[in-house]
């Protein structure tokens, strides 16, 4: 296995620091938590993507999550480098597209990857497993009621259902450590970042003709997160390790679920001057629309999504308040406006930043 390790910086009394090892370093979440870590903990990442590797204030060991022995590898690396004693590891590696409803990758990445790199675990003397979950493992509900972590769960796409087996998985194989799992909603910041998002801007800005037809309930929507409020939650879930129940769940996302309707009301209003007309279709007009699509080209849309164009999310987060302290400190709807002031400044960099054509 090749192995890229980057040292950490010099620091006073390096060596007492407590370990954080994060999976998946090298994705949005995980390079700007080690920079938050890193002036607390000494941190190490774990992922097989690169370059760009997280900053110098971690070690960064390269990784397969699909291949044990290459877990075993960097596993003996953190071994040798700080011990076997290990304050949290923070699991963030994970297959997520929209490309597909289901894809090999659901299962052998964020299951069976999930139960290889558990496997490697038991040796360690951990005191805390942060598991980075999905809110969209819940059942859907209808406007006004509050999703909390002992509601229905219910999959009706490859990725959610990869998250609640590999939550049960962990249940069944790691009670030797404490953990947590957080069930975290669409994360975006002020350059976009979230697909959803970034895709519905897309289609106003373009003034494309789909941009005005919705195949769901325009007053139904998701929830969203501000990625600095994700680090705040993964940060606080660390500090309260010691006095966290043995395994519990916690919703991490905004109390506030902006409709279909009110974001594309928004997003027009930020870049065309005026409301954004949205009308309903039916889903089988819609979907006969999103095949013909799929035939001449790769947009965003799916058939597949139009099955849960309807569903609703709204978090009870009244548990992370309790429990880790946290509240989110930001809301997407008053991040848009930066968020469209970022796309008006420079189109090309802003498209580039959330990869559109």
């Amino acid at each position: 296995m090749d192995e890229i390790i980057h040292h950490p910086t010099k620091g006073a009394r390096l060596e007492d620091k407590e370990v954080i090892v994060i999976s998946g370093s090298s994705g949005l979440i995980g390079r700007s938590l080690i920079k938050r870590l890193a002036k607390r903990y000494r941190v190490v990442g774990l992922d097989r993507v690169g370059p760009p590797y997280p900053p110098l204030e971690a070690e960064c060991v390269n990784f397969n999550i699909k291949d044990e022995k290459a877990i075993d590898a960097a596993m003996e690396r953190i071994r040798y480098g700080y011990g076997s004693k290990i304050a949290s590891v923070i699991h963030l590696a994970a297959y997520y597209s929209f490309n597909t409803k289901d894809s090999p990758g659901y299962d052998e990445i964020n299951v069976k990857g999930t139960r290889k790199f558990l496997n490697q675990l038991q040796d360690f003397e951990v005191d805390q497993f942060i598991y980075s979950s999905s809110d969209l493992i819940y059942k859907p509900v209808e406007p006004g009621t509050k999703i909390h972590e002992d509601c229905p769960v219910e999959a009706n796409w490859g990725y959610p259902e990869s998250k609640i087996i590999t939550e049960d998985l962990i249940r069944k194989n790691n009670e030797k450590i404490n953990t947590v799992f957080l069930r975290i909603a669409g994360i975006y910041n002020e350059m976009g970042h979230s697909i959803p998002i970034t895709q519905q801007i897309k289609r106003i800005y373009e003034k494309e003709l789909i941009s005005h037809f919705y195949s769901g309930d325009v007053n139904h929507g998701d929830v969203f997160v501000h990625l600095e409020d994700v680090l705040d939650a993964l940060e606080k879930t660390v500090e309260h390790r010691h006095d966290l129940p043995h395994e519990i769940a916690i919703n991490i996302g905004e109390p506030e679920t902006p409709t279909y309707q009110e974001l594309q009301d928004k997003i027009g209003k930020l870049i065309h001057g005026k409301a954004w007309e949205t009308h309903e279709v039916p889903k089988s007009i819609a979907k006969a629309g999103a095949w013909t699509q799929n035939l001449i080209g790769d947009p965003f849309i799916k058939p597949w999504m139009i099955d849960r164009a309807d569903d609703h999310y709204e978090l009870d987060i009244s548990r992370a308040k309790k429990l880790i302290d946290w509240e989110p400190k930001h809301r997407l709807m008053d991040t848009l406006p930066v968020i469209i002031e970022n796309l008006k400044e420079d189109p090309d960099a802003w498209y580039k930043a959330n990869n559109l054509k």
